[in-house]
């Protein structure tokens, strides 16, 4: 499910990939949509209630997991689910396990953080906001892999910096 690729000069670079996929035991819990199903059907016709309940089980099954929203770092920018903001507006990433991603995930949490929290999944990452225009001070997101989240945001923010730098020079 997740995926860390190094960048490549030419081509479109993604840093870190993670989808955000339900557990194993939600799937598990979600495929007894199907027998329910199935139960539906049965005084019509038997077949037809097996039929029934496998697809509106996978179906279900499927759209949990395509529903399930994206974590990536690519071309500059920190992509969460639908939200996005430039890796140079971010400062340094605080990868989180246990008690402490259970605390800034609950009690801790800012109430102006903008967060993707799942359940089931217990790492997470606190990012704070650089941009003093902005209104969220900190991104709080859950991930499996908070240390590799940590590092590709660490990675993006270097080569962010350093193409500002040649970018100018190479202008003039």
């Amino acid at each position: 499910m997740k995926s860390i690729e190094r960048s490549r000069p030419g081509t479109d670079a993604v840093l870190y990939r993670e989808r955000l996929a339900p557990s194993l035991w939600v799937i598990v819990g979600a495929a007894v949509v199907a027998p329910m199903a199935a139960l539906v059907f049965a005084p019509l016709d038997t077949t037809l209630a097996l039929l029934v309940g496998i697809v509106v089980g996978i179906a279900f099954v499927g759209l949990l997991i395509a529903a399930s929203p994206l974590v990536q770092i690519r071309d500059g920018m920190f992509i969460a689910g639908r939200a996005h903001i430039p890796v140079q507006l971010l400062g340094e990433a605080e990868p989180l396990v246990g008690d402490e991603a259970r605390h800034a995930r609950g009690a801790g949490l800012h109430p102006r953080s903008w967060h993707l929290i799942r359940g089931g999944i217990d790492g997470a990452v606190i990012v704070p906001v650089l941009d003093p225009e902005d209104p969220t001070p900190t991104w709080v997101i859950s991930t499996r892999t908070p240390d590799r989240l940590s590092a590709a945001l660490r990675r993006a923010r270097t080569q962010a910096a350093h193409s500002l730098q040649i970018g100018p020079a190479a202008s003039s």
